[in-house]
């Protein structure tokens, strides 16, 4: 199937959930692997992998590439009771494709291999030393998890690792490197940066690596991206030598945008944060982030997003927004309808806090992205639990001469949604909903000022109101 949408986040259809994407640009089409989530799951990647893939001069023309490997496919797994977590793939000299991965439950890192970027891998082996021992399995060894590859030459430079707040067990990130036959150890483990309980004094303090790492090369310089030890962000260092000499650098995004101060204070968060995974790509010219955002109320449901980066003079990455254009390259068109599901901020009111435990951490009380029906239904996306005081936000809109906005609301609700084109900004008028159990269209006049805009939905009234698109006239 062929999935065509013009540069929206999340990048993928609605009811697609791949995060701790790794993009590659492969004959002239971008690549994206990750693990794959299920909606409603109980768990962390609980799908088999797939692969979507794009022509790298439209990424809102995401094209479904199928199953490339079963989580059954590892010897390990023959039962399935293991799930495939974060792979990252890298090309050989062989010209083969090398997909590297962890299994849940055990300590070692899989690889399987293709012949082209998008076919059926088969199971390869494990990464071992030259005996025979398997990396994460020999005396001293560290765990291995969420690896990171990067091929240049006959080496192959491994990154895994996890490291807890407090565990003095785990040492830091680390890099391995690998012979040409992609599989044996030529160089053992060595770390590039300290966790947390190592990092005083190492310039890390405050974001230390917790996991997801993932490596790229600009120019001369390396570029090791992470998740942090406070989750919602993705930091990089960098070092003229991939082994060695990684300094931090900064934070590239947050899932729920803080530190970004540009449109609301920097501490305040505009999306519901959650642990993050991606990397950095080149795509005609280009640089972009992929991460992922969560959605259903749950850490096991998350979704791929991407946003244009910049890379300064010094090698450094600003911080960039979580915005609903992504891809795009500028604002969306400000007419027609969209898709509510795309929203970039979604709130409640600041009194009221999160609840619950790690697997559903969210109660009815706090608006979430989700769908009706199963998982890999093609349904659309849409924003449910929207109470008194909470909001979605959208950014950023080109607005030309829009008079009249149209929404798309269910739910047990009587209040209105007002309209604003900052989250704390004035109201440019409200749109009254009623009581309803299937999708109804409601309206008003309202003028939306010419130039970029954001576009804030707030819902004030009783009840509990679902929002599945609104329109720009």
């Amino acid at each position: 199937m062929i999935v065509k949408k013009q540069g929206l986040n999340p990048y993928l259809p609605s009811w697609e959930y791949i995060p701790d994407g790794e993009p590659y640009v492969f004959d002239n089409r971008v690549y994206v692997y990750g693990s794959h989530d299920r909606f409603n799951g109980h768990a962390f990647c609980l799908n088999d992998y797939v692969c979507w893939s794009a022509p790298v001069d439209n990424l809102g023309d995401w094209r479904y590439e199928g199953v490339i490997y079963k989580k059954t496919d590892d010897p390990l797994n023959q039962d399935g009771s293991m799930c495939l977590y974060a792979p990252d793939i890298t090309v050989g000299l062989d010209g083969l494709y090398y997909l590297y991965y962890v299994l849940d439950k055990v300590p070692i890192v899989s690889v399987a291999v293709c012949d082209s970027p998008a076919g059926k891998f088969e199971f390869y082996g494990y990464v071992h030393y030259s005996d025979g021992t398997r990396l994460g399995e020999r005396e001293g060894d560290q765990p291995q998890f969420d690896p990171g590859v990067l091929t240049e030459g006959e080496k192959t430079y491994l990154y895994t690792g996890f490291c807890p707040v407090g565990d003095k067990t785990r040492k830091g990130p680390m890099v391995t490197v690998i012979g040409r036959d992609m599989i044996t150890i030529e160089k053992e483990p060595q770390f590039i940066a300290p966790s947390e309980p190592y990092s005083k004094g190492s310039g890390f303090e405050g974001h230390e690596f917790f996991e997801a790492s993932s490596i790229r090369k600009k120019g001369d310089t390396y570029y090791f991206i992470y998740s942090s030890t406070v989750f919602h962000e993705l930091c990089y260092a960098t070092s003229k030598y991939p082994t060695k000499d990684f300094k931090y650098r900064g934070v590239i995004v947050s899932n729920n945008d803080l530190h970004i101060a540009s449109y609301k204070p920097s501490d305040k968060p505009m999306y519901y944060g959650g642990n993050n995974h991606g990397s950095i790509v080149e795509i005609n010219g280009k640089w972009y982030i992929f991460y992922h955002r969560h959605t259903n109320g749950t850490n096991f449901s998350r979704q791929g997003c991407i946003e244009q980066i910049e890379f300064k003079d010094d090698d450094t990455i600003p911080q960039v927004e979580m915005t609903s254009c992504g891809s795009n390259g500028g604002p969306l068109t400000g007419r027609g309808e969209y898709p509510a599901y795309i929203a970039c901020n979604l709130y409640c009111k600041d009194e009221e806090k999160y609840t619950g435990t790690l697997g559903a951490w969210m109660d009815g009380r706090f608006p979430k992205i989700t769908q009706d029906g199963k998982d890999e239904d093609e349904q659309i996306g849409y924003i449910a639990n929207l109470r008194d005081g909470a909001a979605a936000g959208f950014k950023y809109f080109d607005c030309r001469g829009v008079k009249k906005v149209k929404i798309k609301v269910r739910g047990y609700c009587r209040g209105a949604f007002v309209v604003k084109t900052s989250w704390n900004g004035t109201l440019l008028g409200k749109i009254p909903v009623d009581f309803t159990n299937v999708w109804k269209e409601y309206s008003a006049q309202i003028k939306i000022p010419d130039g970029i805009q954001a576009l804030y939905f707030e819902y004030t009234g009783e009840g509990n109101a679902s929002l599945a698109s609104f329109t720009l006239e």
